[in-house]
Protein backbone atom coordinates (compact mmCIF):
# COMPACT_ATOMS: atom_id res chain seq x y z
CA UNK A 1 0.00 0.00 0.00
CA UNK A 2 1.28 3.40 -1.01
CA UNK A 3 1.13 6.06 1.75
CA UNK A 4 0.47 8.69 -0.92
CA UNK A 5 -2.91 7.07 -1.50
CA UNK A 6 -3.62 7.38 2.22
CA UNK A 7 -3.06 11.10 1.81
CA UNK A 8 -5.34 11.18 -1.24
CA UNK A 9 -8.13 9.68 0.86
CA UNK A 10 -7.58 12.39 3.47
CA UNK A 11 -6.86 15.49 1.39
CA UNK A 12 -7.91 14.66 -2.17
CA UNK A 13 -5.78 15.15 -5.26
CA UNK A 14 -4.75 18.70 -4.23
CA UNK A 15 -5.09 19.93 -7.80
CA UNK A 16 -7.74 22.48 -6.97
CA UNK A 17 -8.31 24.97 -4.10
CA UNK A 18 -10.79 22.57 -2.46
CA UNK A 19 -8.03 20.09 -1.60
CA UNK A 20 -7.68 19.39 2.13
CA UNK A 21 -10.99 21.15 2.81
CA UNK A 22 -14.41 19.71 3.77
CA UNK A 23 -15.61 20.64 0.27
CA UNK A 24 -13.14 18.30 -1.46
CA UNK A 25 -15.05 15.83 -3.65
CA UNK A 26 -13.11 12.91 -2.14
CA UNK A 27 -14.72 13.20 1.30
CA UNK A 28 -18.28 12.03 0.48
CA UNK A 29 -16.89 8.98 -1.30
CA UNK A 30 -14.27 7.76 1.15
CA UNK A 31 -16.05 4.49 1.94
CA UNK A 32 -16.48 3.70 -1.76
CA UNK A 33 -12.87 4.62 -2.56
CA UNK A 34 -11.51 2.42 0.23
CA UNK A 35 -13.64 -0.53 -0.91
CA UNK A 36 -12.39 -0.22 -4.48
CA UNK A 37 -8.83 0.18 -3.29
CA UNK A 38 -9.01 -3.09 -1.34
CA UNK A 39 -10.36 -4.99 -4.34
CA UNK A 40 -7.70 -3.62 -6.71
CA UNK A 41 -4.86 -4.23 -4.26
CA UNK A 42 -5.96 -7.86 -3.90
CA UNK A 43 -5.25 -8.31 -7.64
CA UNK A 44 -1.53 -7.85 -7.01
CA UNK A 45 -1.15 -4.61 -8.98
CA UNK A 46 1.35 -2.02 -7.78
CA UNK A 47 -0.22 1.01 -6.11
CA UNK A 48 1.04 4.43 -7.17
CA UNK A 49 -0.26 7.97 -7.47
CA UNK A 50 -0.40 9.57 -10.92
CA UNK A 51 -2.23 12.74 -11.96
CA UNK A 52 -3.05 13.14 -8.27
CA UNK A 53 -5.16 9.95 -8.03
CA UNK A 54 -4.53 6.27 -7.18
CA UNK A 55 -3.09 4.44 -10.18
CA UNK A 56 -2.45 0.69 -10.29
CA UNK A 57 0.25 -0.66 -12.55
CA UNK A 58 1.67 -3.93 -13.85
CA UNK A 59 5.40 -3.86 -14.60
CA UNK A 60 5.23 -0.11 -15.02
CA UNK A 61 2.17 -0.14 -17.27
CA UNK A 62 -0.95 1.70 -16.11
CA UNK A 63 -3.89 -0.67 -15.71
CA UNK A 64 -6.59 1.07 -13.64
CA UNK A 65 -7.26 4.40 -11.94
CA UNK A 66 -9.59 5.22 -9.07
CA UNK A 67 -11.00 8.76 -9.11
CA UNK A 68 -13.62 10.69 -7.18
CA UNK A 69 -15.90 13.07 -9.01
CA UNK A 70 -18.74 15.21 -7.76
CA UNK A 71 -21.52 12.76 -8.60
CA UNK A 72 -19.74 9.39 -8.60
CA UNK A 73 -16.54 7.41 -8.10
CA UNK A 74 -14.89 6.06 -11.21
CA UNK A 75 -12.86 2.88 -11.72
CA UNK A 76 -11.05 3.36 -15.05
CA UNK A 77 -9.67 0.43 -17.02
CA UNK A 78 -7.14 2.12 -19.30
CA UNK A 79 -7.35 -0.62 -21.96
CA UNK A 80 -10.98 -1.33 -21.16
CA UNK A 81 -12.13 -1.62 -24.77
CA UNK A 82 -10.11 -4.86 -24.96
CA UNK A 83 -11.98 -6.43 -22.04
CA UNK A 84 -14.74 -8.97 -22.59
CA UNK A 85 -17.50 -6.94 -20.99
CA UNK A 86 -20.03 -9.75 -20.83
CA UNK A 87 -21.76 -8.12 -17.84
CA UNK A 88 -22.17 -4.82 -19.72
CA UNK A 89 -20.93 -2.64 -16.86
CA UNK A 90 -18.22 -0.72 -18.73
CA UNK A 91 -18.97 2.62 -20.35
CA UNK A 92 -17.03 5.37 -22.10
CA UNK A 93 -16.27 8.31 -19.86
CA UNK A 94 -16.70 10.71 -22.75
CA UNK A 95 -16.69 11.02 -26.50
CA UNK A 96 -12.88 11.14 -26.56
CA UNK A 97 -12.35 7.94 -24.55
CA UNK A 98 -11.59 5.51 -27.35
CA UNK A 99 -9.72 2.86 -25.38
CA UNK A 100 -10.43 3.49 -21.69
CA UNK A 101 -13.64 2.19 -20.14
CA UNK A 102 -15.05 2.96 -16.71
CA UNK A 103 -17.42 1.69 -14.07
CA UNK A 104 -19.29 4.35 -12.09
CA UNK A 105 -20.21 3.89 -8.44
CA UNK A 106 -22.54 5.97 -6.32
CA UNK A 107 -22.65 3.78 -3.20
CA UNK A 108 -20.68 1.26 -1.16
CA UNK A 109 -23.42 -1.30 -1.88
CA UNK A 110 -22.80 -0.96 -5.62
CA UNK A 111 -19.14 -1.85 -5.09
CA UNK A 112 -20.13 -4.91 -3.04
CA UNK A 113 -22.56 -6.05 -5.72
CA UNK A 114 -19.97 -5.76 -8.49
CA UNK A 115 -16.96 -7.01 -6.52
CA UNK A 116 -16.71 -10.39 -8.26
CA UNK A 117 -17.06 -8.76 -11.69
CA UNK A 118 -14.36 -6.20 -10.87
CA UNK A 119 -12.04 -9.00 -9.75
CA UNK A 120 -12.66 -10.89 -13.00
CA UNK A 121 -12.02 -7.82 -15.13
CA UNK A 122 -8.82 -7.04 -13.22
CA UNK A 123 -7.49 -10.53 -13.95
CA UNK A 124 -8.28 -10.05 -17.63
CA UNK A 125 -6.77 -6.54 -17.68
CA UNK A 126 -3.52 -7.89 -16.25
CA UNK A 127 -3.50 -10.68 -18.86
CA UNK A 128 -3.89 -8.08 -21.60
CA UNK A 129 -0.84 -6.19 -20.30
CA UNK A 130 1.16 -9.42 -20.14
CA UNK A 131 0.26 -10.25 -23.74
CA UNK A 132 1.14 -6.78 -25.03
CA UNK A 133 -2.16 -6.61 -26.89
CA UNK A 134 -2.94 -3.17 -28.29
CA UNK A 135 -5.77 -1.46 -30.13
CA UNK A 136 -5.20 -1.14 -33.87
CA UNK A 137 -5.78 2.50 -34.77
CA UNK A 138 -5.70 4.05 -38.23
CA UNK A 139 -3.94 7.34 -38.87
CA UNK A 140 -7.30 9.10 -39.07
CA UNK A 141 -8.36 7.70 -35.70
CA UNK A 142 -5.59 8.93 -33.47
CA UNK A 143 -6.09 7.88 -29.89
CA UNK A 144 -6.51 10.45 -27.18
CA UNK A 145 -4.12 9.24 -24.44
CA UNK A 146 -5.55 8.59 -21.00
CA UNK A 147 -3.28 11.29 -19.61
CA UNK A 148 -5.06 13.85 -21.79
CA UNK A 149 -8.51 12.45 -20.96
CA UNK A 150 -7.70 12.75 -17.28
CA UNK A 151 -6.58 16.36 -17.74
CA UNK A 152 -9.87 17.06 -19.53
CA UNK A 153 -11.77 15.65 -16.55
CA UNK A 154 -9.81 17.84 -14.17
CA UNK A 155 -10.10 21.02 -16.24
CA UNK A 156 -13.26 21.51 -18.30
CA UNK A 157 -11.99 24.80 -19.74
CA UNK A 158 -8.94 23.01 -21.11
CA UNK A 159 -11.16 20.32 -22.68
CA UNK A 160 -13.29 22.97 -24.35
CA UNK A 161 -10.20 24.80 -25.62
CA UNK A 162 -8.80 21.61 -27.15
CA UNK A 163 -12.11 20.75 -28.81
CA UNK A 164 -12.27 24.30 -30.22
CA UNK A 165 -9.00 23.76 -32.09
CA UNK A 166 -9.17 22.95 -35.79
CA UNK A 167 -8.97 19.20 -36.59
CA UNK A 168 -5.48 19.72 -37.96
CA UNK A 169 -4.24 21.38 -34.78
CA UNK A 170 -5.84 18.67 -32.63
CA UNK A 171 -4.17 16.02 -34.76
CA UNK A 172 -0.77 17.72 -34.43
CA UNK A 173 -0.98 17.72 -30.66
CA UNK A 174 -2.23 14.12 -30.48
CA UNK A 175 0.64 12.90 -32.66
CA UNK A 176 3.11 14.78 -30.44
CA UNK A 177 1.60 13.41 -27.23
CA UNK A 178 1.23 9.79 -28.33
CA UNK A 179 4.74 9.56 -29.77
CA UNK A 180 6.09 9.69 -26.21
CA UNK A 181 7.43 6.41 -24.84
CA UNK A 182 6.01 6.58 -21.34
CA UNK A 183 3.16 8.06 -19.36
CA UNK A 184 5.21 10.69 -17.54
CA UNK A 185 6.58 12.07 -20.81
CA UNK A 186 3.04 12.29 -22.19
CA UNK A 187 1.95 14.21 -19.09
CA UNK A 188 4.96 16.52 -19.39
CA UNK A 189 4.17 17.26 -23.03
CA UNK A 190 0.54 18.02 -22.20
CA UNK A 191 1.57 20.39 -19.39
CA UNK A 192 4.10 22.15 -21.63
CA UNK A 193 1.61 22.70 -24.45
CA UNK A 194 -1.44 23.48 -22.32
CA UNK A 195 -0.91 27.29 -22.33
CA UNK A 196 -0.83 27.36 -26.16
CA UNK A 197 -3.88 25.11 -26.41
CA UNK A 198 -5.78 27.44 -24.07
CA UNK A 199 -4.90 30.30 -26.47
CA UNK A 200 -6.02 28.35 -29.53
CA UNK A 201 -2.49 28.04 -30.84
CA UNK A 202 -1.37 25.00 -32.82
CA UNK A 203 2.03 23.36 -32.52
CA UNK A 204 3.34 24.89 -35.74
CA UNK A 205 1.79 28.32 -35.28
CA UNK A 206 4.60 29.81 -33.19
CA UNK A 207 7.19 28.67 -35.74
CA UNK A 208 5.15 30.07 -38.63
CA UNK A 209 4.80 33.37 -36.80
CA UNK A 210 8.55 33.67 -36.30
CA UNK A 211 9.21 32.72 -39.92
CA UNK A 212 6.77 35.32 -41.29
CA UNK A 213 8.20 37.97 -38.99
CA UNK A 214 11.66 37.40 -40.47
CA UNK A 215 10.49 37.71 -44.10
Amino acid sequence: MNPQVDQYLINGCMRCPLGATPQCKVHPWKEVLIALRQIVLASGLTEEVKWGVPCYTFEGKNVVLISAFKEYVCLSFLNGSLLNDDKKVLVKQGAHSQVARIIKFTSFEAVSQLASIIEKYLVEAISIEKSGQKIAVTDTELLIPEELTHEFNMDLAFKMAFEALTPGRQRGYLIHFTQAKNSQTISNRIAKNKPDIMKGIGMGDAYKGRKNHNL
